[in-house]
């Protein structure tokens, strides 16, 4: 107090009224709670919060719908749900709010919006060129401006959130998410995801260098990498049975889509065909799946459901 006893009096009211203010303040907000940047979000039940801490798209927000079950735990495993080209990321999650308690796991869906990832450059084609069609090296964007680069640091964020301590995640990503995600699984091997299920792409980039990007790998960024390593992954190509509409809402015709076949599910089948017969001349070890959706078309909910219970 010998400091408190040189002060004027004006002045040490001053002081003992900030401290006051001060002592007030760590009662009401619990000084040992933990700092807001530690943990901004009380993330419980169904809900959305808004993601941008991945620097590359920091100007580039990602809604986030989430559903935890009120008997989660912190091993939990997390589903992230990736939605088509309506962008409906809430509908898929609520889609799933059912399945999700009745098997135990967290969903998360992202939103890529038309604003923020437009067309189906940045988002079906994950932005790894600037025009995916006619690709070329002074077009090719940097590996953290793919477009599936944010899912594993929005899995890491998500995670701290809530408090969850599982290292992997399962991913699904559904027709225009469909031709993201498989893409995910050949030019990014290496990520955190524990299964990936593609269901129901439009068309499909085939692991084939002998075909150019964007129906192929020749030309593009994963002629690079061991096959060996996306072979080996625990992937999943679903398709509804009633998927065979060849005029089909935003179904591509090209004379190299069209190859693949006359619909989604043909050219389905003739993806993991293909893939099956590329492994096995180079002798990869080969463990993707193929599974056939019955009395489904390319309804994205149903197909979603059908994953939770392949996985869960």
């Amino acid at each position: 107090m010998h400091h408190l006893r040189n002060l004027s009096n004006p002045n040490r009211r001053a002081f003992l009224s900030l401290l006051l203010i001060v002592l007030l303040s760590c009662l009401h907000w619990s000084c040992d709670k933990p700092k807001a940047t530690e943990n901004p979000l009380d993330l419980t039940g169904t809900g959305e919060y808004s993601f941008s801490d991945y620097l590359p798209f920091a100007n580039k927000p990602i809604r986030c719908f989430y559903h935890i079950p009120s008997n989660s735990s912190s091993t939990t495993p997390i589903f992230i749900v990736v939605h088509g080209a309506g962008r409906e990321a809430k509908d898929l999650r609520d889609g799933l709010i059912a399945k999700a308690n009745q098997k135990g796991f967290i969903v998360l869906s992202p939103e890529f919006s038309e604003s923020f990832f437009p067309g189906s450059d940045a988002f079906n084609l994950a932005n790894i060129f600037e025009d995916g069609d006619n690709p070329s090296p002074n077009t090719l964007n940097p590996p953290s401006e793919w477009t599936f680069s944010v899912l594993d640091p929005l899995f890491e964020d998500f995670k701290s959130i809530i408090g969850n301590i599982s290292s992997q995640y399962d991913v699904f990503g559904h027709s225009a998410g469909a031709q993201m995600i498989h893409r995910f699984l050949i030019f990014n091997p290496e990520a955190k995801f524990n299964r990936l299920i593609s269901s129901a792409a439009g068309w499909y980039a085939l692991p084939n260098l002998q075909v150019d990007y964007p129906y192929g790998l020749n030309k593009s960024p994963a002629e690079s990498i061991d096959p060996q390593l996306y072979f080996q992954r625990n992937a999943y190509i679903i398709v509804g049975s009633e998927d065979t509409d060849p005029n089909s809402f935003n179904l591509r015709h090209t004379a190299e889509a069209d190859l693949q076949g006359n619909n989604r599910l043909q050219r389905a089948q003739y993806f993991f065909q293909e893939s099956f017969r590329l492994a096995n001349e180079g002798s990869f070890n080969y463990q993707w799946q193929y599974r056939l959706v019955n009395n489904v078309g390319h309804d994205a909910v149903a197909l979603a459901i059908y994953s939770a219970d392949l996985l869960y």
